[in-house]
């Protein structure tokens, strides 16, 4: 009997913390947001197609990121003269640059269309002198089974 108290005990933190359902479409991230969820997405930049200086680039970084999509817009089609209804999202961070010295803001835009595409706008702003010191633009879609490498999670 103990044994079943203990277990249920330890049990407890798994079953609070195992409230994250993964989001497969543009429908769910959006129903998920209207619900006033929090919303997070991870990126694996590496399975992305990178454009950087308006060049298409043959490899992407091998990398991870993150955000918290707290504060968002929806348009629907044809709101804004828009061919398919999308959802954007943007935060900016203090960061230590890892390509330099000092330390730079990292503002990182999000696009989701209702396709499933998703668009990652990456840039590095100096904290100092506001000057863009890279940006990067990453392609790919919707994490599902095993395509895509934007991965949606609500909470």
């Amino acid at each position: 009997m103990k044994k079943i108290l203990i277990l249920a005990i330890l049990l407890i933190p798994t079953l609070l913390m195992a409230k994250n359902q993964k989001l497969e479409s543009f429908e769910q991230i959006m129903d998920a947001l209207k619900q006033g969820k929090t919303v997070k997405a991870v990126f694996y930049y590496k399975d992305c197609q990178l454009i950087s200086g308006n060049e298409i680039k043959d490899k992407s970084v091998d990398a991870i990121g993150g955000m918290s999509i707290d504060t968002w817009e929806y348009f629907a089609k044809g709101s804004i003269r828009n061919k398919e209804a999308f959802v954007v999202s943007s935060a900016s961070k203090l960061i230590a640059n890892p390509l330099d010295e000092g330390f730079v803001y990292n503002y990182v835009k999000i696009k989701v269309t209702e396709a499933g595409k998703v668009k990652i706008t990456a840039k590095y702003i100096d904290s100092i002198t506001h000057e863009e010191t890279m940006t990067e633009n990453f392609f790919t879609t919707i994490n599902k089974d095993e395509e895509g490498s934007a991965h949606f999670f609500a909470e």
